[in-house]
């Protein structure tokens, strides 16, 4: 079964903020990192994976994109710090 991932990215606490929808999360975090995406991520240095959710259909998954995209700042905040408080980057965490 496929799964797949709605994540959010930061530059650093209470930085720039990042959403996006993913297959293979591990390797899209790593081409973040790299500065291999091409746009907002690579200008703003947006590269810390600090929230992700999974889900089992891609419609799902970008049913809940949009729907943070379009939530006020500070309820994706209250989301990142509900799971994340000291907005650690979970990257190592999801490559173990």
């Amino acid at each position: 079964m496929r799964q797949y991932y709605v994540y959010i990215l930061a530059s650093k606490r209470n930085g720039t903020l990042y959403i996006g929808v993913t297959n293979d999360l591990v390797k899209r975090v790593w081409e973040h990192k790299q500065k291999l995406v091409e746009g907002f991520t690579k200008q703003y240095r947006v590269d810390k994976l600090v929230h992700y959710e999974v889900t089992e259909n891609i419609e799902s998954a970008i049913v809940r994109e949009k729907q943070l995209n379009n939530w006020h700042r500070q309820w994706k905040k209250n989301l990142i710090e509900s799971k994340n408080p000291a907005w650690q980057d979970l990257y190592e965490e999801i490559i173990k």
